[in-house]
């Protein structure tokens, strides 16, 4: 049977990825307008980011099941449409608990996106090409990070926030229809072996007790949180009470920071292969990006210039750095028997969304440790201790991971 078309196949996929980055960088664009307009502490701003993160960790073994049991048609429709439902509350809220089950609703139709394009990749094409097919899908996704920086501020004047959420509202549901009019319901040869979610468990059991897992995850777990923890929240506020940035300098920023993780996603991905081919162990590229981001956020925390140029230089690196993550998934991979690998990535994954709703929570609380300024921001010390904290974290966590190892 000739496959699909990437266009047929793996696009309409992206497109839900496309959705969750466009969701998850909008809140880091339009977070210090909803911080204004309902009065939200830092913690508070904080959680209700956390919300989003802590329903996606939550949802994946199930999710996983699904797909393995009903296929990536059915799953994908459905959860496209519970995203939609997510960004419609959001834009209806009358206060933060409606915001914040909206993030919910959200994070769990989000869920699935990357699994569902590996799953249907790998059934449908040959295995060299499942990496390239996919890794168009990932930039594909990447692109709605872009789309909700400089574009979604520059929409929220003539539609106001919640204008661009009804706009998310109708992307989501487009895509769902997109997906269950192109994606094929099963791929070539024998339907997929059903597993029940208490043998998937046992399955995460045997990987979170791995003592290559246990030395290498964490750090690799922190590496790709960063990104996740600043871009979906707390890089606007940033800019705009350290950089002392507006609106549209930001987002302007934050295109920028998109930018970088593009660039990084394909690059450390293209590097860590090329010199793996070459005999350099697998976690060589994803080591030198910890300790890119380790200087990155130093540099942070010295209260650099604020030319828009400088900060978006070092918000680049920080984003290319933190991109590594993904490579850093792969070569622990490399350590376990070809059908883990799949369910080391999503181990990982796990652990990697409990970080960042950590994180963001715990930014929060460091920030409130501090009067709010005469703006109604947050004090550039507190964000100075936030991003102490992280390095103090980063550099533990390569210490455990590069300690000598016994026999």
């Amino acid at each position: 049977m000739r496959p699909p078309s990437f266009f047929r196949l793996t696009l309409p996929l992206a497109g839900l990825n496309f959705v969750n980055q466009a969701s998850r960088t909008l809140v880091a664009t339009i977070g210090p307008l909803l911080a204004v307009e309902f009065a939200l502490s830092a913690s508070e701003l904080g959680l209700l980011a956390a919300m989003f993160f802590a329903a996606y960790a939550a949802t994946q073994l199930p999710v996983g099941l699904a797909l393995d049991i009903y296929g990536a048609r059915r799953v994908q429709t459905v959860l496209g449409l519970v995203a939609a439902l997510g960004f419609a509350l959001c834009a209806l809220a009358t206060g933060p608990l409606t915001l914040a089950a909206g993030r919910v609703v959200t994070g769990i139709g989000i869920a699935a996106g990357l699994i569902a394009m590996l799953k249907v990749n790998a059934q449908w094409y040959p295995k060299e090409k499942v990496a390239g097919l996919t890794g168009l899908g990932v930039l594909v996704g990447a692109m709605g990070g872009l789309m909700a920086t400089l574009p979604a501020a520059l929409l929220v004047p003539l539609l106001g926030w919640r204008g661009v959420f009804w706009l998310l509202v109708l992307m989501a549901a487009a895509v769902a229809g997109w997906i269950w009019l192109s994606v094929p319901d099963r791929g070539p040869g024998a339907p997929p072996r059903r597993r029940s979610l208490a043998a998937e468990v046992r399955e995460f059991g045997r990987i979170f007790t791995d003592t290559r897992f246990l030395r290498f995850a964490p750090a690799i777990a922190l590496l790709s949180s960063l990104n996740f923890t600043y871009q979906g929240l707390w890089a606007g506020p940033w800019l705009r009470d350290v950089g002392g940035l507006d609106a549209t300098a930001r987002a302007s920023v934050l295109l920028v920071y998109a930018l970088g993780l593009m660039l990084g996603s394909a690059g450390f991905g293209q590097a860590s292969s090329l010199l793996q081919r070459r005999g350099v162990p697998p976690m060589t590229m994803p080591v030198l990006a910890m300790a890119g981001i380790v200087v990155t956020q130093v540099l942070l925390i010295l209260d650099p210039s604020h030319h828009p140029a400088v900060l978006a230089a070092l918000w680049f690196a920080f984003a290319l750095f933190g991109a590594a993550g993904p490579a850093g998934y792969a070569a622990l991979g490399q350590g376990f028997a070809p059908e883990l690998a799949a369910r080391v990535a999503t181990a990982i994954n796990v652990a990697m969304l409990c970080i960042v709703f950590l994180l963001q929570n715990v930014i929060g609380w460091i920030l409130d440790l501090w009067p709010r300024t005469e703006a109604g921001g947050w004090a550039p010390t507190g964000y100075a201790a936030a991003l102490a904290l992280t390095v103090v974290l980063q550099l533990a966590t390569m210490a455990w991971m590069l300690r000598p190892s016994r026999g």
